[in-house]
């Protein structure tokens, strides 16, 4: 878990418009070539004796899980670590051998790792968290691995949208943690479609059936709900499920088409039994591009959904052919000029980390400051914010009208310790 100060939530320098989101998306046509970089990065991994020292901030369950593969990367040294909980930090620190005095614990943490000699950051705290941690990290000169989603409001993706920027600029390398656009077939997928392989599109699907995260009752303070990923059931902490969980398959469709939505409308509802937290569990939304393209998505979290052998996630395109990708399955064309009998998407959770990894690596070590996920990364989580908010207004909301709204999410810190 991890940390955060005072400052959480503060709206970034400059104005946030469709003009700027829409604009943006068309650097995703840049990012539509990461997949297949990263494939070729991870597989040309250097294995000269350069160390990059890193800090990683959040050590529970993931955040040690990927703390572990960027050690055995073997070109990274786990300098510090910082966590909310110090027995936390010290367990992590004790695991990736980080002296005490490099083990930081409470909502500034964060802070003291940053100062503590590190030259890149992997960022796993809850998402409230990130942009404060993004921006903090940019502005110390460091290089940023983050997970997704970056943000879980409008204002959030703002700094983080300037914090990226400042990064190119002082030349940082800076990745979002996506997998889906590195598995190898995939990436055949995406190109065969933006080759033809669908000449008309009439309609795209998508969904993510997962499970549920614990939900245990309120307490005093928010300190029982940064453990164990309890904080994807609280709005203001984790953004929702949707926003935390779901935009693994937004993220993908828009970097297939890439286009973002203009609009969403939605229905959600919290069909979990005994519920504390404020998220839904259960959504039904339509996107509309600006093309009157429809996409429809359905999301539900829930116990006992799937086999052990469903995908976690898909993703469909149908028009005078059919292609599917997905997080674990079968990634496929069926039909058209451009058919391909595709292949199993196997161990995307790890795999796609691990190739990420080997990218960050090479990015930094090559001064590779292009930063091809960090479009995806924040318009794929505006999606997902308009999707949840139009949810909750069960209704129609154009993406004008949720930046305009430029409304804020804040946790209460009362009482934490920094």
């Amino acid at each position: 878990m991890n940390q955060h100060d005072s400052s959480i939530g503060a709206i970034g320098d400059g104005s946030f418009g469709r003009r700027d989101f829409v604009a943006g998306t068309a650097m995703l046509a840049a990012s539509a070539v990461m997949g297949k970089l990263a494939t070729g990065r991870a597989a040309a991994a250097d294995k000269s004796e350069r160390k990059i020292k890193l800090g990683v901030v959040g050590c529970g369950g993931r955040g040690l899980w990927i703390a572990r593969l960027f050690r055995d990367h073997g070109g990274y040294e786990i300098h510090a670590v910082a966590d909310y909980f110090q027995e936390v930090a010290d367990a992590a620190g004790q695991e990736l051998g980080v002296e005490p005095s490099r083990r930081f614990s409470g909502l500034a943490g964060y802070r003291r790792l940053i100062d503590s000699g590190v030259e890149a950051v992997a960022l796993e705290a809850p998402p409230c968290f990130f942009p404060d941690h993004i921006q903090a990290s940019v502005d110390a000169g460091l290089h940023v691995f983050v997970a997704k989603p970056v943000a879980i409001d409008v204002p959030g993706c703002q700094k983080v949208e300037a914090a990226a920027k400042k990064a190119a600029q002082q030349q940082q390398c800076f990745l979002v943690d996506y997998q889906m656009p590195t598995d190898p077939h995939v990436i055949e997928c995406a190109e065969r479609f933006r080759a033809g392989a669908l000449r008309t599109l009439s309609m795209v699907k998508s969904f993510y059936y997962g499970g549920l995260f614990g939900d245990p009752p309120l307490t005093d303070t928010i300190e029982s709900r940064l453990r164990s990923l309890v904080w994807v059931n609280d709005t203001a902490i984790g953004g929702s499920y949707h926003v935390n969980a779901c935009i693994h398959p937004i993220q993908a469709m828009m970097w297939v088409l890439d286009k973002a939505p203009v609009a969403a409308a939605g229905i959600s509802s919290t069909r979990r039994s005994d519920p504390h937290g404020d998220s839904h569990d259960s959504f039904g939304i339509t996107f509309e591009f600006d093309d009157g393209l429809l996409w429809t998505h359905t999301g539900r979290h829930a116990r006992g959904l799937t086999g052990p052998d469903d995908p976690l996630a898909t993703c469909e395109f149908l028009g005078d052919a059919y292609m599917r990708i997905g997080y674990g399955g079968r990634a496929m064309i069926r039909g058209g000029s451009h058919h391909y009998p595709g292949g199993s998407i196997d161990n995307l959770y790890a795999a796609g980390a691990i190739r990420n990894i080997a990218t960050f690596y090479q990015d930094v070590a090559a001064g590779n400051v292009a930063n091809e996920t960090v479009r995806m990364g924040i318009d794929s989580c505006l999606a997902t914010i308009l999707g949840r908010e139009a949810c909750l207004r069960k209704g129609f909301m154009t993406m004008d009208e949720l930046l305009k709204e430029n409304r804020h999410v804040e946790p209460d810190l009362t009482r934490l310790k920094h």
